[in-house]
């Protein structure tokens, strides 16, 4: 049973979840200008593990024929045979239950709108197949995680700072092309979709950088318009170290340190920010 947990959890890269909760947890604490009621922070965990988990799920399910045929991806939990088809969508429909219990119990707004970022999350994995553009795809379905985090506590959309949701965006977006170079060759002679693929290493590294750019300049912008202060912007100078670091230390022809880079430091940088947000409003 313990096998099979840790198997689970491994397919769907559960620690990965720490990219998306703290930017809810931003859009939480901004809301209410300080930390949430415990039930409120308690549920919004809750709904961003359950919609993450059932996300990463149905991914994994989705790209299960694409694993197996890529070498890099032949080992992953489903193609290797540690998780079978029927316990992956039990995981999915379980955690998606999880994901709209949770919802429910904030608050009318948050409800209604929890189909709509569930599935927008769904519909990314099928994206590959179709358009270059899935990664702009996938930073929208995360830039909803302080969106929702804010409407879990306001009950309403008024007063949120765009500019915060539109900054994970470009940030999501800039990552996931840098960590699309991996598969570039495959997903050429596979038929799907990626800016790597499309438009080469070279190109796609570019306009990652393009998209990080952007992403700083609108965490900067969300400081200004909800006035935080030195804190905030001592996490913002961070974040834009570990995004020149990121580029510095992966680059087209060197892709072998490309884990540091995608996971340890995008981990850092949302972590970061939290944390600076939360000190800019509790000191």
């Amino acid at each position: 049973m313990l096998r099979k947990v840790k198997d689970l959890l491994e397919m769907i890269k559960f620690g990965h979840t720490i990219f998306a909760l703290p930017f809810a947890l931003i859009g939480a604490f901004l809301a209410k200008r300080g930390i949430p009621e415990a039930a409120t922070f308690a549920w919004i965990i809750l709904a961003m593990v359950g919609a993450r988990t059932a996300a990463m799920g149905f991914n994994r399910i989705a790209d299960r024929k694409f694993d197996a045929a890529n070498p890099r991806t032949a080992d992953r939990a489903i193609p290797a045979g540690a998780v079978g088809l029927g316990e992956a969508w039990t995981l999915v429909v379980s955690f998606t239950l999880l994901y709209f219990v949770a919802c429910s119990q904030l608050n009318p707004l948050t409800l209604k709108l929890s189909p709509f970022a569930l599935g927008l999350t769904f519909i990314y994995s099928l994206t590959k197949r179709f358009t270059w553009l899935c990664h702009v795809v996938l930073g929208i379905a995360l830039a909803f995680s302080p969106l929702g985090g804010w409407v879990a506590v306001k009950g309403t959309l008024v007063g949120f700072p765009l500019s915060l949701s539109l900054g994970v965006l470009f940030w999501v977006a800039g990552f996931d092309t840098v960590y699309a170079c991996l598969d570039a060759d495959f997903d050429r002679q596979a038929g799907l979709y990626s800016l790597p693929a499309r438009f080469g290493r070279e190109k796609a590294f570019r306009l990652a950088v393009f998209f990080h750019g952007l992403a700083f300049i609108l965490f900067v912008f969300t400081g200004i318009i909800v006035e935080l202060d030195i804190y905030y912007y001592l996490g913002i100078a961070f974040t834009a170290g570990a995004l020149f670091y990121q580029h510095l230390v992966v680059n087209p022809q060197d892709l072998s340190r490309i884990q540091l880079s995608f996971f340890t430091m995008n981990g850092l940088i949302s972590f970061t920010l939290f944390v600076a947000t939360w000190l800019s409003l509790v000191v």
